[in-house]
């Protein structure tokens, strides 16, 4: 079932369950949703709007002194894919990247990413090509 899908069939069971709190979470992530030009958002789309959401709430949080994480946020990550951890991204790299065909290891950052996809945040991505030692 597609992301876009489940979130709509959330969404009504929210309505009839009376979980204002979900369900108020789940209209601001169609409300997002709905500014796309296109009908239909894959799930990488929704993933990116998910990951915005998320880091908008924390900001303002963090403005408010109201700590790090809130029932909006908890609820978004439930529909996030299972993260790589740094374990995974350095064994896949030892596996499958030829450093010697870049100019410096960073480079491989594109062919990383492409592989992880939305399950590897960048950040650590880059953390591990800057450690990384063979």
């Amino acid at each position: 079932m597609a992301l876009q899908d489940k979130l709509k069939d959330d969404l009504k069971s929210a309505m009839k369950a009376r979980d204002e709190t979900k369900k108020g979470t789940l209209r601001v992530v169609m409300g997002e949703m709905a500014r796309s030009d296109k009908k239909q958002l894959t799930d990488d789309e929704i993933i990116k709007i998910f990951k915005k959401l998320i880091k908008s709430e924390k900001e303002m949080l963090e403005k408010s002194g109201q700590g790090e994480t809130s029932p909006f946020i908890d609820i978004i990550e439930t529909y996030l894919p299972k993260m790589a951890t740094e374990d995974e991204i350095r064994r896949w790299i030892a596996a499958n990247i030829d450093f010697s065909v870049y100019k410096n290891r960073i480079q491989a950052m594109g062919t990383i990413m492409a592989h992880f996809g939305a399950s590897a945040d960048g950040n650590i991505v880059k953390q591990v090509l800057q450690n990384f030692s063979a």
